[in-house]
C-alpha cells in the first residue's frame, strides 16, 4: 500500500522476550479488568460482541447438522430407486453363450452375482454412506491414527530462541494502524513478523520497558512491555509476549471509552472557522497527541512522556490503571509543543540520576532535574526546528541534538545558562534535508548513528582522547559508513541493546519496510571500530555474506556500496 510507512522502532532486548508467548484469553477474569480499564460501555461492547459470536458459531453448526440429515434421506431415496432398477435389469437379462477365448469370464459366474445372498456390508462406493459418522474433533475419529495436536503447533510455530532478538515497529497505512512484533535471528540472518496487533489511532513514538504495570505484591514485576504514544492523548501499554491482545496491559491517562477533548473553531465566521482552540491541558494526564516517551531501568516504575499539549508528565506504573500523572510539568517550554525527553541513562551513581533532557517547538534544548525541577530555565537556543534529543551513555553531561537543517549539535550540559547562548562542542552536517533519526551507540564510544529524510542512514566516528584513550589526542570526525537501505525517507534508526551486537542497527521508514543492517561486515566501520572494540574485550563478528543487511521478509541485499 502506498500510504503505509513505519514512524518507530523499539529494540526488545536478547533474553527479555518469553520464549513460549502465550495467546490472548477473554475470559470472565479479562472481561472483568477490561471493563476497569476502558471507561463505560467498553464492557457491554465486549460481552455483546462474545454472544454475537457464540451464536453465529452455534448457528453453523445447526445448519450443518440439518445439511447432513437432508443429505442422508436423499440418498435413502437414492437406493431405493436403484434396488427398483436393478430388479427390472434381472428379468430383461439374457444369457449369451460365447466362444471360448482366453477373456472368457463366465467361470466367475458374475451372471449369477444379483442372485448371491449378502453375509457382510453392502459393496460400493456410496453403499454404506449411512454408516459414516462425522466427527466435530479429529482426536474423536477411531480410523485416524495420526492425532494432531493444533495447540501444541501453534506453539512451535510461535515458539522463539534464546539467541534471538524482538523488534517492535509501528506501523501506519491509509486507514489503519497497528504494532508489528518481529524476531530477528542473527545466526541464520532471517528477519519475519511473529505477530501483530491493531492500534485505534496513528502511532508516534515507543519506548520498551520491564516493569509490569499496576499495583501488585511481586517484588520484580518484571515483564516485556511495549509503550505506545499516539494521536490519542492517552498512553498505551501492550504486553509484547501476548499473541492476538484485544486490549492493553494499561492506559496511562483517560481509557478508550471516554470522549477525548478536541480542538474546536475559534468561532462561527470563515476566518475564526479556520483558527482552531486547542483543548485546556492539565495536571492529570495529556489532552493532545504524545510526541515522546523515555523509561530508564534507574526508576523502572517511572516513565516520562512529552505532549503536543506542552506538557511533560511523570507516570508512576505502580497506580492503579486507567491512572492519571503523578506529576505534571507545563511551562518547560513555553507552552510550545515538546517534540523530545529522554532520562539520562549514564552510569548510576553520576550525579545525575535523575536529570532530563527535553526539547520543544520553542527551539530550545534544555536540561532539567525531575526531582526538584533544578536548572529548568537552562538551555540553549538553536536555530531550527529539534528533529531527536539524546543523552550521550558515555558522558553524564554530555548530549546531542538534531535538527530540521541536517545538522546534530553535541554540547556540554554544564556550559548551559539562562540565557541559552551556549556554544556547541561540535557540529555535524549530517544530512541534506532533516536528520529525523538519531541515537548514540551504547556499546562504543564515539559511534554515532543518523538517519534523514534524503533517505540514507549513516555511521558517525569521533575520534579524540576520551575514545582513544590518548591525551592530548587532537578531535577528528569522520564518516565510517553511509548507505540508502532502500526504505525512503527514514524515520527512525537505532542502535541494537545487546553487546552480542554492538554495530547492529535496526530503521525504517517511508516505504513500510524494516531492515536490520549489521554494520560490522562493512570494511570501512571495521577499520574505524574494530581497536575500540578490542580495548573493550571483545571482537567485531565475521562479515556476513549478505553483506550485514536482512529484510523483514527475510530476503538478502545485494553487497553494500561503501561511501
Amino acid at each position: 500500500m502506498s500510504g503505509t510507512l513505519i514512524s518507530a522502532i523499539a529494540w526488545v532486548p536478547r533474553g527479555r522476550a518469553a520464549l513460549e508467548p502465550r495467546k490472548y484469553e477473554l475470559n470472565e477474569a479479562e472481561l472483568e479488568r477490561v471493563g476497569k480499564l476502558g471507561g463505560p460501555g467498553v464492557l457491554e461492547q465486549l460481552k455483546e460482541q462474545m454472544e454475537k459470536m457464540e451464536m453465529e458459531d452455534e448457528g453453523e453448526w445447526e445448519d450443518a447438522g440439518e445439511e447432513e440429515e437432508g443429505d442422508d434421506d436423499d440418498e435413502d431415496d437414492e437406493d431405493a430407486e436403484d434396488a427398483e432398477d436393478k430388479d427390472g435389469d434381472d428379468e430383461d437379462m439374457e444369457v449369451e453363450t460365447k466362444p471360448h477365448d482366453p477373456n472368457d469370464l463366465s467361470a466367475f459366474k458374475m451372471d449369477e452375482y444379483d442372485d448371491e445372498v449378502s453375509t457382510g456390508v453392502a459393496m460400493g462406493a456410496f453403499a454404506n454412506v449411512k454408516g459414516l459418522t462425522y466427527y466435530r474433533d479429529q482426536n474423536d475419529d477411531p480410523f485416524i491414527t495420526l492425532k494432531e495436536d493444533d495447540e501444541e503447533i501453534e506453539r512451535e510455530e510461535l515458539a522463539l530462541l534464546a539467541t534471538d532478538n524482538m523488534l517492535v515497529t509501528a506501523r501506519t497505512s491509509d486507514d489503519l494502524s497497528g504494532l508489528d512484533f518481529h524476531v530477528y535471528d542473527e545466526t541464520n540472518e532471517s528477519l519475519y513478523t511473529h505477530h501483530d496487533l491493531m492500534l485505534p489511532t496513528f502511532p508516534l513514538c515507543l519506548e520498551w520497558l520491564d516493569f509490569n504495570s499496576g499495583p501488585s505484591d511481586d517484588e520484580k514485576r518484571t515483564g516485556n512491555f511495549i509503550a505506545v504514544g499516539t494521536f490519542d492523548p492517552s498512553i498505551e501499554i501492550w504486553d509484547c509476549d501476548v499473541v492476538d491482545g484485544l486490549y492493553p496491559h494499561a492506559i496511562l491517562g483517560q481509557p478508550t471509552g471516554i470522549e477525548k477533548p478536541e480542538a474546536k473553531p475559534l468561532g462561527t465566521g470563515k476566518k475564526k472557522r479556520r483558527q482552531m482552540v486547542q483543548p485546556t491541558a492539565n495536571a492529570d494526564y495529556h489532552v493532545q497527541p504524545v510526541l515522546t516517551l523515555s523509561w530508564t531501568p534507574k526508576f523502572r516504575n517511572l516513565l516520562l512522556s512529552g505532549s503536543a499539549d506542552a506538557t511533560v508528565k511523570l507516570w508512576d506504573l505502580t497506580r492503579e490503571s486507567p491512572m492519571s500523572a503523578s506529576q505534571s510539568w507545563d511551562s518547560i517550554h513555553s507552552g510550545e509543543k515538546v517534540q523530545g525527553v529522554e532520562w539520562n541513562k549514564a552510569q548510576a551513581g553520576a550525579g545525575t540520576d535523575s536529570a532530563v533532557l527535553s526539547g520543544g517547538y520553542d527551539r530550545v534544548v534544555k536540561v532539567w532535574d525531575a526531582q526538584t525541577k533544578s536548572g529548568e530555565g537552562f538551555g540553549v537556543k538553536v536555530t531550527e526546528d529539534i528533529e531527536c534529543v539524546r543523552w550521550d551513555p558515555w558522558s553524564p553531561t554530555s548530549f546531542y541534538v538534531s535538527l530540521e537543517n541536517g545538522l546534530v549539535l553535541a554540547y556540554d550540559a554544564r556550559t548551559l545558562s539562562s540565557s541559552k547562548n551556549a556554544q556547541a562542542k561540535y557540529t555535524l552536517a549530517a544530512h541534506d534535508g532533516a536528520a529525523s533519526a538519531l541515537d548514540i551507540n551504547p556499546h562504543i564510544r564515539g559511534c554515532i548513528l543518523t538517519g534523514g529524510m534524503d533517505k540514507t542512514v549513516k555511521v558517525w566516528n569521533v575520534s579524540d582522547e576520551e575514545t582513544e584513550g590518548v591525551a592530548g589526542r587532537k578531535r577528528d570526525i569522520s564518516l565510517a559508513t553511509s548507505r540508502d537501505l532502500g526504505l525512503g525517507k527514514v524515520f527512525a534508526a537505532r542502535w541494537c541493546p545487546d553487546p552480542e551486537a554492538p554495530l547492529t542497527i535496526a530503521a525504517a521508514g517511508s516505504k513500510a519496510s524494516l531492515q536490520v543492517w549489521d554494520v560490522a561486515s562493512n570494511p570501512g566501520a571495521r577499520k574505524a571500530f574494530g581497536d575500540r572494540l578490542r580495548r573493550h574485550g571483545r571482537e567485531l563478528a565475521e562479515i556476513k555474506k549478505s553483506g550485514g543487511v536482512v529484510a523483514n521478509n527475510g530476503g538478502d541485499e545485494e553487497e553494500e556500496d561503501d561511501d
